[in-house]
């Protein structure tokens, strides 16, 4: 209990500290059982090179080791990023911990099976140090991945680089143990806990200020589409200067595409407004239904149109972000009720 209950405590925290509730727990599980598979691979791919590479024990779980895990654990949360399932810092530290608590749990597992007679410091250490490191390794890469992300706004994997690199520095620097495995636990319960605590203050603010703005750019772009003087408005133009490109029923489709896509963002925002102010909003049939129709629309428009009006839409993962997460509500509440 010793060896799994802090990582889980800690996950837990993270999950309470989260008040616009960005990640939900049948996620986190998911992810988790995501680092526990990860948990294996790594355990057959370290046998493997540590045969191949002919060195010791003690170098290979200084220098190697630690790549292989970090760069392993990484790739979930790289996929969550590019599918567009982590928006903020919030939500990255939750997922990246997350991975390393399935990692952890897997390894410490093992650790029992393999020494059963460990003594009590052992698991201390092994609980409230390694645990603690696989997941605030990985949250540390997930956090940096979408900071980078958000500056660079690049397709390619330049984002994650940094912070994949200082994610392997951390795990190595653990391994390496240049003080005593205790002192080394101690130095990740001192760090950790208020770095994240930190982090989570920092990511609040930088999500109200983004609810704030988008909301209102978003009332204002339903407004002038609403009004009729949507032709006057720089976006409007935008959409007349396609007329020459596609046929007037595609761009009637585009409009309203537009117009769906404006509402539904609203909607998100506000879901996550109620939230942080305690209520759990359910999503009505309403908002299903506009989501049904934004499918056949993407149908309609197919994707030439659909990368025409990108930039009017997606100015940053965000935007596509909270849709996703707008979306998944209402899947999971429409498979949740009950049949006709």
């Amino acid at each position: 209990m010793v060896g799994l209950l802090p990582v889980v405590t800690f996950l837990a925290a993270l999950l309470y500290l989260d008040s616009y509730k960005l990640v939900k727990l049948r996620t986190v599980i998911a992810v988790v059982a995501c680092g526990a598979v990860v948990a294996a691979f790594c355990y057959v791919a370290n046998a493997y090179l540590l045969g191949w590479l002919a060195i010791d024990f003690v170098t290979f779980t200084r220098y190697v080791g630690p790549i292989t895990e970090e760069l392993l654990k990484s790739l979930v949360i790289v996929a969550l990023i590019r599918s567009h399932r982590i928006g903020f810092l919030i939500d990255a530290a939750i997922l990246g911990f997350a991975v390393g608590t399935g990692f952890a749990t897997i390894e410490n597992l093992y650790y029992l099976e393999r020494v059963r007679d460990a003594g009590m410091g052992t698991w201390i250490v092994r609980g409230f140090g390694t645990a603690l490191m696989h997941g605030g390794c990985t949250a540390v890469f997930a956090m940096m991945s979408v900071t980078f992300l958000e500056r660079m706004r690049k397709a390619t994997f330049a984002p994650f680089a940094p912070g994949f690199a200082l994610a392997v520095l951390l795990h190595s620097a653990y391994n390496h143990m240049y003080v005593s495995p205790r002192l080394s636990t101690a130095v990740v319960i001192v760090v950790l806990p208020p770095l994240l605590f930190l982090v989570f203050q920092r990511s609040e603010k930088t999500v109200s200020k983004w609810l704030v703005e988008g909301f209102d750019a978003d009332t204002q772009m339903l407004e002038s589409i609403t009004s009729g003087h949507f032709g006057d408005s720089p976006a409007g133009r935008y959409l007349s200067s396609l007329k020459h490109r596609f046929k007037g029923p595609v761009v009637a489709d585009l409009l309203c595409y537009i117009r769906l896509h404006t509402e539904l963002a609203l909607r998100a925002k506000g879901m996550l407004l109620m939230r942080e102010n305690g209520f759990d909003v359910a999503v009505d049939e309403e908002t299903r239904a506009k989501f049904t129709e934004v499918r056949y629309l993407k149908r309609s428009i197919g994707k030439t149109g659909l990368l025409a009006v990108l930039p009017m839409l997606y100015g940053t993962h965000k935007d596509i972000w909270q849709l996703n997460l707008l979306g998944d509500e209402s899947e999971a509440h429409s498979s949740a009720a009950p049949e006709p």
